[in-house]
């Protein structure tokens, strides 16, 4: 094993994370998949059915990777192992890259959010893998894009919710409703707003952050994660992630 940085990871796990490719909604970042993405681009679109036909609180959502083998991994060591040293590099390097594709179209100043953590859980872990991660892409970002300014205690979690995992995308809508708020409204009022989370699963933790944001007078809220889960693999991350307990070792070289 060769160590990548100050984590046990070996080069050869890290070089076999690369950028999603194939067609994705443009909104949300979802893989349209072959029928999905011949049937938008006769269209004329680039967006998924869901987003083509309910609007969302956020402009755009980008993820660098699928959420997958080796990338999941090392967030689980992130996460539970708290092998920090990974939030910087590589993981806050690949953000960095995801947020960079917003650059076009997004605001040159942007107040930066992660997604908060219940007070009661970022306690246990002892940090916010959110934070952590947005941090470390910030300042990977000072020269590029000199406007992004974090903000991340402006919204709060009120609601410890239950665990996402195994539950519908209209159950996590519902279980998240009311989880959040904004509590320095003058942090994010007439700005615009680069939403940062570890994952991207349904889009439903995204949504209502960004609902919230925009109610608090947000001008507009961009999301970026590291990853992003796809369709075809929801039934496995479910699975790894209820037999995951903090504490537990992953296996991973």
């Amino acid at each position: 094993m060769t160590a990548w940085s100050a984590a046990p990871v070996c080069t050869a796990c890290v070089e076999r994370v690369g950028p999603q490719t194939g067609a994705l909604c443009e909104i949300c970042g979802e893989s349209l998949g072959m029928e999905s993405a011949r049937f938008a681009a006769a269209m004329g679109v680039n967006a998924c059915t869901l987003c083509g036909l309910a609007p969302l609180d956020f402009a755009r959502a980008v993820a660098y990777t699928a959420y997958d083998d080796e990338l999941r991994e090392m967030l689980h060591l992130l996460k539970y192992q708290r092998v920090v040293a990974l939030a910087g590099k590589p993981l806050g390097e690949w953000l960095a890259a995801a947020v960079m594709t917003l650059a076009a179209d997004a605001a040159a100043e942007l107040t930066v959010i992660a997604v908060p953590l219940f007070a009661t859980r970022e306690r246990q872990r002892g940090f916010n893998q959110s934070i952590v991660l947005a941090d470390a892409a910030v300042a990977r970002l000072k020269k590029a894009w000199p406007g992004l300014a974090t903000a991340h205690r402006a919204m709060e979690r009120v609601r410890d919710t239950e665990a996402q995992f195994g539950l519908t995308t209209h159950q996590r809508r519902k279980n998240l409703r009311g989880a959040f708020r904004v509590v320095d409204a003058e942090a994010v009022r007439g700005r615009e707003v680069l939403l940062v989370d570890d994952i991207m699963t349904t889009g439903a933790t995204a949504r209502e952050c960004a609902r919230v944001l925009v109610r608090a007078g947000a001008a507009k809220v961009w999301v970026a994660t590291l990853a992003r889960v796809q369709a075809e693999n929801v039934v496995g991350v479910v699975m790894w992630d209820a037999v995951v307990t903090p504490g537990a070792a992953t296996g991973f070289v």
